[in-house]
């Protein structure tokens, strides 16, 4: 499976973030014995946005938000999927390739959205409001998604709320996502009180104060999970891929990004003609994830996630349903 980039290519975008004697004494022998490492073992490498870039650029052979990552995994031929994002993403890609061995960096990269929910909660919702469908997104955990009707992405959200043939809707577990869905579509929402603890920490007022130091010349792109006051401060809101694309269709060059911190270092080093006005918010979880780490779990094949079977199959409708109707026209 080869690299993304060139090592010349990799020093280039590694250059803004880290020091030359770090890139030259730490991350490309460890980048090397990675992708040596993958090649023996037959594995692909995914990163998420949120990665640092020596993971995102130097090592993973898919990039981009959780769900296309997993997808673009299962159509692989390969054995190992080692998922460089937290345990619900891992989850996820196990749910996809249940017949692929799958591994993630450190067990301990969890989420706090995804945290903020299990399945017992789920079956008391659905007890308590019987016969409404419940739309999950899918930074949940397997077993949530197991009790849920049908997933979405911060990008389909609203479409797969929509799709529902009910006037009432439970969404979890995302409260601030579910805000914005709400403010797009005529269905009731059902809510609950989870939150990602990056996008809870902008504020509307962060938003005011840097257009205010930039004169307007600002283009301000928020994550859908940030608070629906952020959301109406922002020019634009979409999830990680969605940003991505506005920036590569936008003529603006200088943007602010409301989202992880790693996501404006990877998309700086994609962009370099533009400039990104950063105001990093890290995850501490999605930063458990080292090149030495990632290099130690292809070298071991240890943290393999496993899923009961009962599980997987559960978890598959509700992802393909939210595929049906994603593509339905």
């Amino acid at each position: 499976m080869p690299s993304l980039v060139t090592k010349d290519e990799l020093v280039a975008k590694l250059k803004p973030i880290f020091l030359d004697h770090e890139i030259d004494g730490r991350i490309l022998p460890l980048v090397e014995e990675i992708n040596r490492l993958k090649k023996e073992k037959n594995a692909v490498l995914l990163g998420h946005n949120y990665m640092t870039p020596d993971v995102f650029w130097g090592v993973s052979d898919i990039i981009g938000d959780s769900l296309y990552l997993s997808k673009m995994a299962k159509e692989t031929n390969a054995d190992m999927i080692v998922f460089n994002g937290v345990h619900f993403m891992a989850e996820t890609a196990k749910i996809l390739s249940p017949n692929k061995k799958v591994l993630i960096a450190d067990p301990k990269a969890g989420c706090s959205l995804a945290e903020s929910i299990t399945r017992e909660d789920v079956k008391k919702l659905k007890a308590q409001y019987p016969g409404v469908p419940v739309v999950t997104y899918v930074n949940c955990s397997a077993e949530v998604k197991a009790e849920t009707d049908v997933c979405c992405t911060s990008a389909n959200a609203v479409q797969i709320v929509n799709a529902m043939e009910t006037d009432t809707v439970i969404f979890l577990p995302d409260e601030y996502l579910a805000g914005n869905v709400r403010n797009q579509t005529t269905k009731k929402i059902i809510s609950h009180p989870g939150k990602c603890m990056v996008h809870e920490m902008y504020t509307p007022e962060d938003i005011r104060t840097a257009k205010r130091l930039f004169s307007g010349n600002l283009t301000v792109i928020s994550h859908p999970e940030c608070h629906e006051d952020v959301v109406k401060e922002s020019d634009f809101a979409g999830s990680t891929s969605q940003m991505v694309d506005f920036i590569k269709n936008s003529k603006t060059d200088k943007i602010m990004l409301v989202t992880e911190c790693s996501m404006g270092d990877n998309l700086r080093a994609e962009f370099p003609e533009k400039e990104f006005v950063s105001t990093c918010q890290t995850c501490p979880h999605m930063k458990k994830i080292t090149l030495e780490k990632v290099r130690d779990a292809l070298l071991y094949e240890q943290f393999e996630i496993f899923l009961d079977q009962e599980v997987i199959l559960l978890a598959q409708k509700s992802v393909n349903r939210m595929l049906e109707l994603s593509y339905k026209k």
